[in-house]
């Protein structure tokens, strides 16, 4: 029995690695489509022949696993670059100077949107004093699952407004996002500092099916401080050097997490990989207002109503969260 089950483990991990291959080969390998689709189906082919029926089967297997080897020594060897010609929404970087109480952001995306194709791309040089750092909140957008969403964080600097970071893919011009390919190199990592009008508005006013939700931070402003400056830190790392953008280990949830280091991390748990549900364990972890049941404040933060009456108005920001902040301050008297 315990051989069984050792043999059907092997069995299930040299699948896994085998099918893993083959997507690495249709993805990632530098060629047309057919090629690659010829290479993956020959590889696959070719392991589960080697594997179950060629003769001398300690060797065949032998040199599957070889073959795996140069396969992921390949891959690995795969570098990001910053020169492609890139989606014009991450055609360019931004990067931070940090000056004592100072923070000067270069690259603010602020596009002006009339629809998803139609816009007026402008960059901005932003100035922001640590000293008026207020608050934080966060963004959750839903675009199909409620087991997956994109996280965008908001910090508030008073008169001197909010900006935004989007952790993202940066896809080259005519590239669709892929979950699959998500999973291979097909995409680098971008940390969009962007103006929040723009950051939401594009989502809830011009994407088809996206639901976007508002959540106030309930972090002490040191916290708060601690991890603006984590973004910005981050976001400058790769101004410098390109990084791959992985659906699972290198996400705009994972990339949170592990740019904040601490002595102490919070506990793992699984709604950190299936994000949609991230909201709900910030709530549980006190992160979020517990004054309301999590469903009535899930209700309450949605704003995809009041993003599309605010639409492109100078004060966007403060009318999505208009009815959220009466309904909070109500909720105070109840």
């Amino acid at each position: 029995m315990t051989k069984l089950i050792g043999r059907l483990s092997l069995t299930l991990v040299v699948g896994l690695a085998t099918v893993w291959a083959a997507g690495a080969l249709y993805f990632d390998l530098p060629a047309p489509l057919v090629i690659r689709e010829v290479a993956a189906t020959i590889w696959l082919l070719g392991a589960f022949i080697a594997w179950f029926f060629l003769p001398y089967r300690r060797w065949s297997r032998l040199t599957v696993g070889i073959v795996f080897l140069c396969i992921l020594g390949w891959w690995l060897g795969i570098s990001p670059r910053q020169d492609r010609d890139w989606k014009p929404d991450v055609a360019v970087l931004p990067s931070a100077v940090i000056d004592g109480e100072q923070v000067t952001i270069n690259n603010v995306r602020n596009f002006d949107y009339r629809s998803l194709d139609d816009f007026t791309a402008r960059y901005d040089t932003r100035t922001y004093d640590l000293s008026q750092l207020r608050g934080a909140d966060m963004f959750v957008i839903y675009w199909g699952s409620p087991l997956i969403a994109h996280t965008i964080a908001s910090f508030d600097f008073g008169d001197q407004n909010r900006i935004c970071f989007s952790i993202e893919t940066r896809p080259e011009r005519g590239k669709a996002y892929s979950a699959i390919g998500g999973l291979y190199r097909q995409f680098e990592l971008i940390y969009v500092a962007v103006d929040e009008r723009d950051a939401i508005r594009v989502r809830t006013n011009f994407r088809k099916d996206e639901e976007a939700y508002l959540y106030h931070l309930n972090l002490p402003r040191e916290d708060i401080r601690a991890r603006f400056l984590e973004y910005l830190r981050r976001m400058n790392q790769l101004y410098a050097r390109p990084e791959w953008y992985n659906a699972i280990t290198s996400n705009c949830t994972t990339n949170i997490r592990t740019q904040h280091v601490v002595a102490k991390p919070a506990p793992w748990d699984w709604r950190i990989l299936v994000n949609g549900k991230g909201d709900e364990l910030l709530y549980e972890r006190g992160v979020l207002d517990r004054s309301l049941p999590f469903a009535e404040l899930k209700r309450r933060a949605h704003i995809n109503t009041r993003a599309k009456a605010a639409d492109n108005a100078p004060d966007f920001s403060e009318r999505i969260r208009s009815e959220a902040v009466a309904e909070s301050k109500l909720s105070q008297h109840l």
